[in-house]
């Protein structure tokens, strides 16, 4: 139903309910639902005949719209005019006659008469904020939108108010797709209203079409900067606009140059590089991080950058293709954080990240080990970041080749926090132990428990390692490949990712009617992705959304695709596709409620 049948429906609605108790009512309660179905299935012939009759009645002037509408269908001006010049008339205040008989002229291709008669209706505009936002309503009803916007526009000079009305404009401009009045009204509203900021950036991102719409952005926000350079507002907008540009220098070079110009303390900067961090733009990160500490040892945000300087050179240095040195000098970088600060709850982080580099980057795992053993013994820790810790530790126990003592770890954590989230996770990771050593009943057991779990997350992995387990241990070569598949993933887990893929690869060869084809190219999908090699990890995960379309692993293929889309390759379009698909074929999945949400952000509802 369009935005002007919903209007003739809620009037129709309300007029139909006063006309059914008139004593001297002609007509049965059920012709004006006929007479509205009539119009949405476009029967305007059949349709007119009981819009005639139900309009006729004394005082049902609410069928007037769809009356009137349906004359200008059907072409029938001269009976269109007479019935609005009647109108005029009998309500010579209300402004919403003339303007429908400025649509019949327009109806007619008569555009000069029916301009002159919108001119003078918004001429005689009152100084009175309601009389214009009816006007406004009154154009907007008959699709009028320029009018409509002309009439707020006008209504802001009479009310000396030149942020009156921003919502509406907002509106207009939005449904019109009229992006360069767009752009405009925001970067106008956004100097007293910077609260806009966020629904700027979603309406926006979601009607821009390409580069050209963000660079004659760009361009609208440098002017705004020129006139106030010391509005942080603008700095923002223009960081978001280098951002959706991938241009994320050129973002660090605006807020450099604004933190020096207005000397602040970083603040703005600070809070800004968790955008990069977030886009995977690191090396821009630590620049960012690198200026801030050219700031002194006094600055506030001296300790912090340090901190988040190490945080994001260890997200860098372990992501894509790395190096044992650049790892090396990032586990000294982390040893002399901890030497120069002590080892206590404040340091806690810097000492689980060097854990975890030793642990599966460094070959040092009996370090890691100990790194953790010490740390669980640390005062001040709470009890959650305790069990944590647990689970970590038990993670390097395997890695150790300690399996009994990673399981007892696991059982303690799991027993100590039940029903909690470290608890199931640590019930998890028993569980994928168990997988990994083959003894899959277990590990099904554990997951089965798991299924009902609070968190999402876990209740999901656990769901599918058990359909897993279900799906390949029912004869002796299913079980044997299901092994091999298992030997795979603690290579992963153990992160020696090409040798994982041999083994996977190898699969097909020694079982060649094996059912993981689907998991394996998850499991393949999971190590591009790591890798930063988005494209090909799409391209695989598309096979398995076309080729396992009743697979166990296609829900989480189409969220992983559309999550791809939206945040790594920058492709809008291609990110909604992928979310919808979910939404619409896989209604149960667990991931279908945050796909929904996703899909509503970039299609900007809801701003």
């Amino acid at each position: 139903m369009n935005r002007l049948l919903f209007i003739i429906f809620l009037l129709l609605t309300f007029g139909a309910e006063a006309q059914i108790f008139r004593p001297n009512q002609q007509v049965a309660p059920d012709e004006s639902t006929l007479a509205i179905q009539y119009y949405q299935e476009g029967d305007y012939e059949k349709a007119v005949v009981l819009l005639e009759k139900l309009y006729a009645i004394p005082n049902n002037d609410a069928y007037f719209d769809i009356y009137f509408n349906t004359l200008l269908k059907l072409k029938r001006y001269d009976v269109a005019e007479k019935v609005v010049k009647r109108e005029i008339k009998k309500n010579q205040q209300n402004e919403l006659y003339s303007i429908a008989l400025g649509k019949l002229y327009q109806e007619k291709g008569d555009v000069q008469a029916a301009g002159k008669i919108f001119n003078e209706v918004i001429s005689k505009l009152p100084k009175e904020e309601f009389r214009i936002r009816n006007l406004a309503n009154n154009f907007y009803r008959f699709e009028n939108y320029d009018f409509a916007v002309q009439t707020f526009k006008q209504g802001r000079k009479l009310l000396g108010n030149d942020q009156a009305f921003v919502f509406e404009l907002l509106n207009i401009y939005r449904f019109k797709k009229d992006k360069p009045m767009l752009m405009q009204e925001y970067l106008d509203a956004m100097a007293t209203m910077p609260q806009l900021l966020p629904q700027a950036e979603a309406v926006l991102s979601s009607v821009f079409e390409d580069k050209n719409d963000y660079e004659t952005f760009q361009a609208a926000i440098l002017k705004k900067i020129q006139k106030e350079p010391d509005a942080e507002i603008y700095i923002q907008l223009l960081t978001w606009n280098y951002i959706q540009q991938q241009e994320f220098d050129m973002a660090l070079r605006q807020l450099i140059a604004f933190d020096k110009r207005t000397k602040a303390d970083g603040g703005t900067l600070f809070n800004a590089i968790y955008t990069f961090v977030d886009n995977g733009a690191y090396e821009t990160a630590i620049k960012a991080y690198d200026y801030l500490l050219t700031k002194g040892k006094d600055n506030p945000y001296y300790l912090p950058s340090k901190i988040e300087m190490l945080n994001t050179r260890y997200n860098l240095r372990t992501s894509g293709k790395y190096t044992t040195a650049d790892l090396d000098l990032l586990a000294k970088d982390y040893e002399s954080l901890l030497e120069e600060n002590g080892k206590n709850r404040n340091t806690l982080f810097a000492i689980k990240k060097l854990a975890n580099l030793q642990a599966y980057y460094l070959n040092q795992p009996a370090k890691a080990e100990k790194e953790l053993e010490e740390a669980i013994k640390m005062p001040g820790i709470n009890d959650t970041e305790l069990g944590q810790l647990k689970l970590d530790l038990g993670d390097i126990y395997i890695l150790t080749n300690q399996p009994w003592e990673a399981f007892l770890v696991y059982e303690q954590v799991s027993k100590q926090f039940e029903g909690q989230p470290v608890g199931n996770e640590a019930r998890f990771r028993s569980a994928k132990l168990s997988f990994y050593q083959g003894n899959f009943e277990y590990s099904n057991g554990q997951c089965l428990v798991l299924k009902a779990a609070t968190s999402q997350l876990i209740a999901n992995d656990a769901l599918n390692l058990s359909l897993l387990i279900s799906d390949n241990i029912q004869t002796p070569a299913d079980s044997n490949a299901l092994k091999m598949y298992a030997d795979a993933e603690m290579l992963l887990f153990r992160n020696l990712p090409e040798k994982a893929v041999k083994k996977m690869d190898s699969i097909a060869i020694a079982y060649p009617q094996n059912s993981l084809a689907d998991a394996i190219m998850m499991s393949k999908a999971r190590i591009f992705i790591k890798a930063n090699d988005f494209q090909k990890a799409a391209d695989i995960l598309k096979k398995v959304t076309e080729e396992f379309k009743d697979g166990i692993w296609t829900d989480d293929a189409l969220f992983t695709l559309g999550d791809l889309y939206e945040k790594k390759l920058n492709d809008i379009t291609q990110a909604k596709i992928y979310f919808q698909k979910l939404i619409t074929d896989y209604p149960g999945s667990m991931f279908s409620a945050e796909a929904r949400k996703r899909f509503r952000n970039l299609r900007g509802d809801g701003v």
